[in-house]
């Protein structure tokens, strides 16, 4: 004998059953609280009027609601102290943009420098039946180019052989897609509505660029729990086109949610890696801010995973609204790994 006692406790097995129970419970909930589909994809504008005008005569998105809105609940989420808001949600096919004009404490424009594969780099890409008329839609309201010109991109790339594709501008300098499914790529329903002579039909996916997907995978499927639905490996003189960067080779990764509706796609500039980071200063009000808002069930659930996990909150944690204002119970404001704005929603 060393002399030593040992106070080893016995657990009872009644306790360590209740145990087991409250850990697999925290992990349903965590499970349960996972994001289902993407709400809406919203980013800030100068002049909503301009913006409405844009939308809906240009690009034939219909308003749907337009709100003003201020007080502690909006500028603890925002993060933007003393904001007054226009909020406007347009609708083309089932799926919502969210344009939100700031009437004070304005920010800062998109830079002028920008380029397809700098970090805050973020569109949407809007489904056509016809490229070119779409093309026309657009050269013949002097719409800003983005690409140099419509592509279609090669058999060299099998996945996204066929599609084409033309990235343009709003007056902001928000990218914009217009994209077309050749007959074997796309979802059904992009054929469907196609077949009934619609030109602009609606929005297939939201892009975001990524510094790394493998990263950007513990965000967007581990803790939101979305699911990789392929992945694309695009190079070559159309794509360097479309994306209006010299050299541009990528790795592209598509998400689908739980629901179907608006996709999240990475792209991962393989080449070049000159894209500037995300600016560690930006707020809401800037105009390059974006933000994706998935709805999930058990907002308080994903919001203890993304603390837990030591995400950068934009909110002041997750935000009560009660049902009152914006048709919301509860929502938080958080970045990815890359700073892109990711707002998840009770209604």
């Amino acid at each position: 004998m060393n002399g030593q006692i040992n106070h080893r406790r016995e657990i009872p097995l009644g306790w360590l059953f209740i145990g087991l129970i409250a850990f697999f419970a925290f992990f349903s909930t965590i499970a349960n609280g996972q994001v289902s589909r993407v709400e809406s994809v919203g980013f800030t504008v100068s002049d909503m009027d301009k913006a409405i005008d844009f939308y809906t005569r240009i690009l034939p998105f219909e308003k749907v609601s337009d709100v003003e809105t201020y007080g502690t609940e909006f500028e603890r989420l925002s993060g933007v102290f003393g904001a007054r808001v226009r909020i406007v949600r347009l609708k083309l096919g089932n799926e919502f943009l969210e344009l939100t004009e700031y009437l004070t404490a304005g920010g800062r424009p998109v830079p002028v420098d920008s380029r397809s594969n700098d970090k805050w780099f973020q569109h949407v890409a809007i489904i056509v039946s016809d490229m070119d008329k779409a093309f026309e839609v657009l050269r013949k309201n002097k719409v800003r180019f983005a690409s140099t010109a419509p592509q279609t991109l090669p058999k060299t790339i099998p996945n996204a052989a066929g599609i084409k594709a033309f990235y343009f501008k709003d007056f902001d300098n928000h990218v914009l897609e217009i994209l077309q499914f050749p007959a074997d790529k796309g979802a059904k329903k992009w054929h469907d509505l196609a077949s009934k002579g619609q030109l602009f039909l609606g929005i297939d996916h939201t892009a975001i660029v990524v510094g790394d997907s493998e990263t950007s995978l513990k965000f967007y499927r581990d803790t939101l729990g979305l699911t990789v639905a392929g992945t694309s490996d695009n190079f070559g003189s159309e794509q360097e086109h479309l994306n209006n960067v010299f050299g541009a080779k990528l790795h592209i990764t598509g998400l689908r949610t739980k629901e179907d509706g608006i996709a999240v796609e990475f792209l991962e500039y393989l080449t070049p890696r000159d894209g500037k980071p995300f600016p560690n200063d930006t707020k809401s009000n800037d105009l390059w801010h974006w933000q994706t808002s998935f709805e999930a069930n058990q907002v308080n659930s994903l919001a203890l995973l993304l603390t837990k996990n030591k995400f950068d909150f934009i909110s002041s944690g997750l935000v009560d609204f009660g049902g009152i204002k914006l048709e919301l119970n509860s929502a938080l404001l958080v970045r990815d790994a890359d700073g892109h704005a990711v707002r998840i929603i009770e209604k």
